[in-house]
């Protein structure tokens, strides 16, 4: 019998590619929330810095998952993809601090709960660029 994390592989490479990055996205958000809520936390440091902070341990969640998971079938892995992933994640993110900016200044929420908000609405975009540019494999037109 195979081990349990190479039947869990299996499981969730049948799933929906939207379904797949659902799950990637959330690993990285669960992610990008508990790294900011530590920062903000323990050591104090204002949401907007520890946000950023928060930016460079989540990629390599986000990375890691869509390359293996989410758009595997692309066989788009390496440099090349790393880089158009990092800056269509680049991207998402200078939006993601500039809605949590306004968020923070002109919404009563808790801040997690804006975080939560803005990486659900800027989570469409980077579905859209990762798959039709940074994952697209090589030759792809």
């Amino acid at each position: 019998m195979a081990p349990l994390w190479q039947r869990a592989a299996r499981v969730l490479r049948r799933l929906p590619q939207v379904v797949q990055f659902v799950l990637v996205g959330g690993a990285a958000a669960t992610t990008h929330l508990l790294t900011v809520a530590l920062w903000v936390g323990l050591a104090q440091v204002p949401p907007l810095i520890a946000n950023v902070l928060a930016f460079f341990t989540s990629f390599g969640v986000s990375y890691g998952g869509h390359a293996w998971l989410t758009f595997a079938d692309a066989h788009a892995r390496g440099w090349r993809a790393a880089l158009r992933y990092f800056l269509v994640a680049s991207v998402s993110f200078a939006a993601n601090e500039l809605l949590y900016a306004l968020a923070l200044r002109w919404l009563p929420w808790h801040y997690l709960a804006s975080l939560l908000a803005v990486l659900l609405l800027v989570a469409v975009g980077t579905f859209i660029s990762a798959k039709f540019w940074a994952f697209r494999a090589a030759g792809a037109a």
